[in-house]
């Protein structure tokens, strides 16, 4: 059996980009450790709740292990807010000084796969565009051996959106943003199916009661589909992609450690 380690930016995002494949690794009795470089607050005056809703997810999930490295959100937006007192905004993060956190935990679990971000940071929020970063140079430093970065495809995202938008729901991301987010699809190397743990990643997302029907638009799509029927939710949420980019494109890979 395998140790997947699956970094992200905050708590929900493991939910969204990843649960489905956490929550197969898991049952398929691989060990499934999730890192999030943030608490999710931009203000130290909002609640302080989103990591204990990121361990109930992970329950959900069934993941073995939960960390936080300490970063406080970066926000997203023309505004890079300043620090808070006592904490850096990781989208400012010393790249070297997270990596050393991170890859402590990959030598500690001997994590045989790293779940990160790609250069774009999907829709280019700071602080996933750092995931990146600091995920590559950690895989580096703890000699992971393979690393796979979380991603979907940018043409599902455009029909989503026209989708959204006939039906006069929230779309997930700008259009303008479509443009350029996530990968497209020839460049995607491993679509996994997650259809049968479709109702983990839904529930999991659940667990993160404070964003649900927040401001963000991705959040209001989610809650949206939160009530779909138990089908239904399987075809939203179905299949996860990632890129290796330690490989060309070519056929699919079904499975992560492929």
């Amino acid at each position: 059996m395998a140790t997947v380690v699956a970094f992200h930016a905050h708590p929900d995002d493991e939910a969204i980009l990843t649960g489905g494949t956490l929550a197969r690794a898991a049952a398929e009795g691989h060990r499934v450790v999730v890192v999030v470089a943030t608490d999710g607050r931009v203000s130290d005056d909002e609640p302080d709740v989103r990591l204990d809703e990121l361990r109930s997810s992970a329950q959900v999930l069934g993941v073995h292990r939960v960390e936080c490295l300490g970063y406080a959100d970066s926000g997203f937006g023309p505004e890079f807010y300043s620090d808070p007192p006592g904490r850096v905004r990781f989208g400012r993060a010393d790249t070297e000084q997270a990596a050393q956190q991170l890859a402590g935990i990959l030598r500690d679990e001997g994590a045989d796969l790293l779940l990160s971000y790609q250069a774009n940071g999907g829709y280019g929020h700071r602080d996933h565009v750092q995931v990146h970063h600091v995920g590559k140079r950690a895989a580096e430093l703890a000699a992971t051996p393979r690393v796979l970065e979380a991603t979907m495809p940018r043409e599902m995202l455009a029909r989503v959106g026209n989708a959204a938008r006939l039906l006069r729901l929230p779309e997930p991301y700008p259009r303008d943003v479509v443009e350029t987010a996530y990968a497209p699809g020839s460049s995607i190397t491993h679509r996994i199916n997650v259809f049968g743990f479709a109702r983990q990643k839904r529930d999991a997302f659940a667990q993160h009661r404070s964003q649900i029907g927040s401001s963000g638009a991705a959040a209001r799509l989610f809650a949206v589909l939160l009530r779909l029927p138990p089908q239904l939710a399987g075809l939203a949420f179905g299949r996860e992609w990632f890129v290796d980019p330690a490989l060309p494109p070519g056929p699919l890979r079904r499975d992560i450690f492929e």
